[in-house]
C-alpha cells in the first residue's frame, strides 16, 4: 500500500471510530447520580431520613447551623443503604430530649460545689468553706 493511500485509510478509520463512540450514546441514558439518586429514593432508610429533613423544625435547626436543607437531601442521597440504615437506627433509638438523668446529676454537682464554695445555700448538709 502506498503512503498516501495508508495516511487516507487511517484517517477514515480514525473517523470512524470517532462518530462510533460520540453517536453510539442514545439520548436517553441516565448519569450514575441519578441512578444512585432513584436507589436511595427506594431505600426504607433513605425514606426515612428523607421525612425527618421535611420536618419543620429540622430544616429550621439546618439552617441555624449554615446548612441548606437541599444540601443535606443530596448528602442523605449520597448515602449507601448501609450508612442510611445505621443513620436511621441512630435516630430512632436517640432519646428525645436528651439524657435528663445526666441533666440532673450535673445540676445537683454544680448546686453542691455552689453551696461548699459558699455562693448559695441550697442543702443544709454543707459547710461553707468561708
Amino acid at each position: 500500500m502506498s503512503t498516501p493511500r495508508r495516511l487516507i485509510a487511517t484517517a477514515a478509520a480514525a473517523a470512524l471510530m470517532h462518530a462510533s463512540l460520540v453517536h453510539a450514546a442514545p439520548p436517553g441514558l441516565v448519569s450514575a447520580e441519578q441512578v444512585a439518586a432513584a436507589q436511595a429514593a427506594t431505600s426504607p432508610a433513605h425514606r426515612s431520613l428523607l421525612a425527618q429533613l421535611d420536618r419543620a423544625e429540622v430544616a429550621e435547626a439546618l439552617r441555624a447551623r449554615g446548612v441548606s436543607p437541599d444540601a443535606a437531601r443530596e448528602r442523605v442521597a449520597a448515602l449507601t443503604d448501609a450508612e442510611a440504615a445505621q443513620l436511621a437506627a441512630h435516630i430512632d433509638s436517640a432519646p428525645a430530649g436528651g439524657d435528663v438523668l445526666g441533666a440532673i446529676v450535673f445540676l445537683f454537682v454544680l448546686l453542691l460545689v455552689t453551696d461548699i464554695l459558699g455562693l448559695t445555700k441550697v442543702f443544709p448538709f454543707t459547710r461553707p468553706v468561708r
